[in-house]
């Protein structure tokens, strides 16, 4: 049972983004999701993530960064991780005035770019209690590294060779607790044998020593 299960619209730069909102009966803490460039609330790969942390009676978010026609007209909009986690921040905010929302802590599940927003976006939220990094791109936000203190979790596959060293670079730089785990035998995707269910299990564990649940 849960006490909120709706498509919901939420208002942004004058515009609405489309999203997904699912709170279990007796969660507090809810997981906002944000996706990669080139990608949308739609990820399978995210939705198995949020599948896996409502199982451990976790709330979860997956919304649009981007509305269709920015998505279509504009490329440099999915590499802009300011105006990414400026949107981050506003969709934070809309979450925590929502009645149903308003007593649960938070935190974020950032893939590829959007973990670099989600970095972004929680150096300007200290509320923000957990974050978690899937095949990101943290390097992008490399100037404010150094001011996150919210436990931080880098996932990476051991076959994304690049993104491995963009990872160790801005774990150097964390300042919070923070663990970088090496999936074996994962690629950039994750589409390896259970790696997918690796991911989950390991971000919904994380999620779970840095936020209160009740299960």
């Amino acid at each position: 049972m849960d006490r909120f299960n709706e498509i919901v619209k939420i208002p942004v730069d004058n515009k609405l983004l489309e999203g997904e909102l699912v709170i279990p009966e007796t969660a507090n803490s809810i997981i906002i999701f944000c996706h990669g460039s080139g990608s949308s609330r739609f990820s399978p790969r995210n939705k198995t993530v949020a599948s896996k942390l409502r199982e451990y009676n976790f709330g979860t978010l997956l919304f649009d960064l981007l509305t269709k026609e920015e998505d279509a007209a504009d490329y440099y909009t999915r590499f802009n991780i300011q105006l990414l986690g400026n949107r981050l921040i506003s969709v934070t905010k809309w979450l925590e005035n929502l009645p149903h929302a308003h007593h649960c802590q938070l935190g974020y599940f950032g893939a590829s770019t959007g973990a670099a927003a989600a970095l972004t976006a929680a150096s300007a939220l200290p509320q923000i209690r957990a974050i978690v990094s899937r095949g990101g791109r943290p390097d992008l936000a490399a100037n404010i590294l150094s001011t996150i203190t919210a436990p931080t979790l880098l996932i990476v596959g051991s076959l994304d060779h690049d993104v491995i060293a963009y990872n160790h670079f801005a774990y150097e730089r964390l300042q919070g607790p923070k663990k970088l785990l090496i999936i074996e035998g994962a690629g950039h995707l994750f589409e390896e044998g259970n790696a997918m269910d690796k991911v989950a299990e390991d971000a919904a564990i994380w999620f779970n020593l840095y936020l209160q649940v009740h299960i």
